[in-house]
């Protein structure tokens, strides 16, 4: 940090009764108010203290400033424990106080405290102030992948979506539905019962897991049920079935307002699919069910992040329509 908060001002946890301020500076920096975006996330944080860092700061004892963060424990095969920066602020009228730098300090502090490697966050590339604040703050260019795709023009869950040529058995345990030489043709979401996510669906996807990844992530897992049943504005993730099996799963979560989003977006935490069902369209399955039910729940866009390397994992999202999006990903290490 090289700018000082001025005397009279103190980071603290965020409180329960700081919501009302924070929806206040928020309304004034977007001139929009997410009440119900802040009344979740600060909710969550009350049911689950140890998941998520929730900052104030105050300037001779009138909070000015929030921060908000989420723990990342295991997307997309993630094994370094860190931070997603979700929401930020001060108010107008006390920028250049150094408000920011203060906050940003007591956050990552906290963080470092819980023994988390990084903080990761993602801005729009038109976002200048808070770019700049980024740059300030330590934050350099994150190397995994953010993908995205406007969903009035997709393919996938539309009338224009063309069927999916079914394989009679598994090829390659890392491809998530590429279509092949087939023996008849569906629409990818008809290869298998696909569902909402339900509490008692945590066994089958842990099992999926362990295959997939080697490791027993039942802690991740477990936290991340938790988030898709209970913090997100609308249940979105979902389950695949065949034969009355779990052959792949979708965790997405869906927040009105998180980094400062101005329209309702979905975002793709993990997706699996059981590599006894692979190239059998279960992962297109998942993604074509998955964007019919964001079309009638009236969201805009889906996005994604990819790690670097992950080629398979990239492939399948471009073959479902997504490319890399106009939000830049950012990542600040702690230790």
């Amino acid at each position: 940090m090289t700018t000082l908060a001025r005397q009279g001002s103190a980071a603290r946890a965020l409180a329960a009764q700081d919501l009302e301020a924070v929806i206040a500076i928020d309304a004034a920096l977007s001139g929009r108010s997410r009440r119900a975006y802040f009344e979740r996330r600060m909710a969550a944080a009350r049911r689950d203290p140890e998941r998520h860092l929730q900052f104030a700061v105050e300037e001779h004892g009138t909070l000015t400033g929030f921060i908000l963060g989420h723990s990342l424990e295991g997307e997309f095969g993630r094994s370094v424990p860190g931070l997603r920066l979700e929401a930020f602020g001060v108010n107008p009228s006390a920028q250049g106080h150094g408000l920011g730098a203060a906050l940003a300090a007591g956050f990552e502090t906290a963080a470092a405290k819980r023994g988390l490697a990084e903080i990761r966050t993602t801005a729009l590339w038109r976002e200048h102030e808070l770019l700049r604040f980024l740059d300030h703050a330590g934050f350099r260019l994150a190397d995994n992948h953010v993908l995205d795709c406007a969903l009035e023009g997709a393919e996938l869950g539309s009338a224009r979506e063309r069927p999916f040529t079914r394989l009679a058995a598994p090829v390659d345990a890392n491809d998530y539905g590429s279509p092949r030489t087939c023996d008849f043709e569906s629409l990818a979401r008809d290869v298998a019962d696909v569902g909402t996510l339900k509490d008692s669906d945590l066994e089958g996807i842990a099992r999926v897991d362990r295959r997939l990844t080697g490791r027993d992530r039942r802690g991740y897992l477990c936290n991340a049920f938790a988030e898709a049943l209970a913090d997100s504005a609308l249940r979105v993730s979902l389950v695949a079935r065949v034969d009355g099996a779990i052959a792949g799963y979708l965790m997405a979560r869906l927040d009105y307002g998180d980094f400062g989003r101005a329209e309702p977006t979905a975002v793709i935490d993990t997706i699996g699919v059981d590599p006894l069902r692979a190239l059998q369209g279960i992962g297109r399955a998942l993604l074509s069910q998955l964007f019919v039910n964001l079309a009638a729940l009236g969201v805009d866009r889906v996005e994604t992040s990819v790690a670097p390397g992950n080629l398979d994992l990239l492939g399948f999202f471009y073959k479902a329509g997504l490319r890399p999006a106009e939000r830049l990903s950012f990542v600040k290490p702690l230790t």
